[in-house]
């Protein structure tokens, strides 16, 4: 590869487009640290390694709000705008409001993608060569190579709708008109991304043999799910037969969106999701349960909600697929969920809340009867924000003694495990017997009390917090010393695979045979949860028992279990898009009123903004600058 200066780089409009596009010709923007020449980085197994790990180093920091847009950028979680904790700073709290723009578009992935994809091709080109790596490791490493590739095309296609496709990098002598590349069809990205995706499996190990060492590596179960998942996103209605993107088409005149929707596209996915859950099964992925605390007799209680809150934040437990290992859930995500329960340290800095739920959030997660609060016919939904006093045998979920809204009681145990709310009990933390109340924690929300409003930096804005995201074993040690237990964030667990199958299932083909398999895996996922099944919650409490009995009505119950089950895990943002339901979703962002002290005051409704979804904020604009660069790019509907 011929190797030029950056200086000539900067000068030339040509191999500014092939920045993007193709090969790089600055060989310090690819090659690893420690290697001082493209040619190098394949003469020895060392040195491609290193090699190797960089094109894992551009996958997103899922999980951070720098990073990732699914976690600040949606409607599930909101911030102070006046926080000093760096979360209004993350671009993606501005998405949230509405202030996406094509000049510099915000959390713009595109340049960086390309440039993965890029290097990912470089690898594939070059590892043939290695002389000292035996065959079944190059093949391995091609493997993790073909799947990351898959996964960056995957997350623009997510992001910007149809993209170019890049197969191979171009040579550096190409002409200027054939480096201007075309979107290509949104069909034809997610054709080679599953083409991608099948080539890795055939390498790739079933699982990681050296945990110790090699977690978040990818393996066969990886590329199963995520293939599970690309296919489903493909026959979603936002990729299949949407109208409303019939006037986009590529600078060379093709449509870039089918127009009319394909069911084969589910029948697909149903193949691809039964396939990866087979899989996944037999090497032992499994939906985690908590065992127990030896010391203490644990009721069933705090045992659902440990097996809950466990499911996501215990670190590589059998229900995690994929955990991206370069993603680490540190303390600063840690702190903004994590509000001041410990009186011993009442000055303590470190518990910000910054992270707030709004309020259609926490109403969205079910009864304790396993509907929908507003379909429950034992469950008073139009008093739902009137004051109640909490009694001894609440003791688990409210504080004895404290009044609250009627929201807080008799919901599902996933509401308890993952949300903190004003009176609501914080298990663990350093403190475990669950039959010593008096030592357990609460939640005390109100101006002046313990995790009240302290300054314009600190939470809590809607007074809800996401406790999923704080080990339940985390410790404050002093004012100064928060000791947590950081983990892999999970991209793909095993209950989202069990929806995803219900879902296509539901969608593929209208009968009876596909909805009994759908509602078993529904069920699973509920009775780790606690609930009944599908078929029992509404035969028995719903105000519309039939629902289940039909295809749209079972589409709306996989679809609100989708958002119970994954919420605050990256998965609404996308799903929301996919489905095309963002518009009846977004509005009101509400909360309590933090600034009250009292019960009666304190528990009435706040506007904190007004959303409102688009249809051109279904993808990302194409920054105007690259659309400048490659005449052949068409931007994306709205901007």
């Amino acid at each position: 590869m011929k190797i030029l200066s950056t200086r000539i780089l900067a000068n030339s409009i040509l191999l500014l487009i092939l920045l993007v596009y193709t090969s790089c010709n600055d060989y310090l923007d690819v090659v690893p640290d420690g290697v001082n020449r493209l040619e190098n980085a394949f003469t020895m197994r060392a040195q491609a390694k290193k090699y190797l790990y960089t094109c894992y180093s551009y996958l997103p920091r899922h999980g951070n709000p720098s990073h990732d847009p699914a976690i600040m950028g949606g409607d599930e979680l909101w911030t102070v705008e006046t926080t000093d904790f760096a979360l209004f700073t993350y671009n993606g709290v501005y998405i949230a409001r509405g202030q996406q723009n094509s000049t510099t578009p915000l959390m713009n992935y595109w340049d960086n993608m390309y440039l993965a994809i890029r290097d990912c091709n470089i690898f594939l080109e070059n590892v043939a060569s290695v002389p000292d790596l035996e065959p079944w490791e190059r093949d391995y490493w091609i493997g993790e190579v073909k799947f990351l590739k898959a996964y960056y095309h995957f997350y623009l296609v997510q992001m910007y709708g149809a993209v170019p496709i890049v197969r191979d990098n171009l040579p550096i002598d190409v002409d200027e008109n054939e480096a201007r590349v075309f979107r290509d069809p949104v069909d034809e990205c997610f054709t080679y991304i599953v083409q991608l995706l099948d080539e890795a499996i055939q390498l790739l190990p079933p699982t990681i043999v050296n945990k110790m060492d090699e977690m978040g590596r990818i393996n066969q179960a990886i590329a199963l799910s995520l293939k599970a998942k690309v296919l489903v996103t493909a026959a979603s209605p936002l990729y299949n037969g949407n109208t409303d993107q019939a006037t986009l088409y590529s600078g060379n005149g093709t449509h870039l969106f089918n127009q009319a929707k394909s069911v084969e596209k589910w029948s697909l996915a149903v193949e691809a999701c039964k396939e990866a859950i087979e899989f996944c099964e037999q090497i032992g992925i499994k939906l985690y349960v908590y065992p127990g605390n030896a010391q203490y007799a644990l009721t069933d209680t705090i045992k659902t909600q440990m097996s809950l809150r466990n499911a996501f934040s215990e670190k590589w437990n059998e229900e995690i697929i994929w955990g991206n290992s370069q993603s680490l859930i540190a303390e600063a995500s840690v702190r903004a969920a994590y509000p001041r329960i410990d009186t011993r340290y009442a000055d303590s800095p470190m518990p910000r809340q910054s992270y707030g739920i709004p309020l259609k959030i926490a109403e969205t997660f079910y009864s304790q009867n396993g509907v929908p609060i507003n379909e429950d016919k034992t469950w008073d939904y139009s008093h739902r924000y009137d004051l109640r006093t909490a009694i001894t045998t609440e003791q688990l979920y409210v504080k004895t003694g404290e009044t609250t809204v009627n929201l807080h009681f008799d919901r599902e145990p996933r509401f308890y495990a993952w949300v903190g709310f004003d009176c609501g009990m914080w298990y663990g933390q350093g403190f475990y017997n669950d039959k010593k109340v008096s030592e357990l924690f609460y939640v005390a929300n109100r101006m002046g009390q313990l995790a009240g409003k302290t300054g314009p930096e600190f939470g809590p804005v809607t007074t809800y917090s996401p406790k999923k995201y704080v080990h339940f074993e985390n410790i404050q040690n002093s004012v100064s010393s928060y000791t947590i237990k950081t983990y892999a964030w999970p991209v793909i667990r095993l209950a989202d695979l069990y929806l995803l199958y219900a879902e296509a299932l539901n969608e593929a083909i209208d009968s009876e045979t596909n909805r009994t398999t759908a509602l078993g895996f529904l069920n699973r996922v509920r009775q780790r949860a606690g609930l009944l099944t599908v078929e029992e919650s509404w035969d028995n409490f719903s105000i519309n028992p039939e629902k289940y009995k039909s295809q749209t009505g079972l589409r709306r119950i996989i679809q609100q279990e989708r958002l119970i089950e994954l919420s605050f895990e990256g998965q609404r943002f996308w799903d929301i898009r996919r489905w095309k339901t963002a518009p009846d979703l977004y509005g009101p962002i509400e909360g309590w009123d933090y600034n009250q002290s009292q019960a009666v005051y304190f528990y009435r409704k706040t506007v904190l903004a007004n959303q409102q979804f688009r249809l051109k904020d279904y993808f990302w604009p194409i920054s105007n600058a690259n659309i400048t660069a490659d005449k052949n790019l068409v931007q994306n509907i709205g901007w």
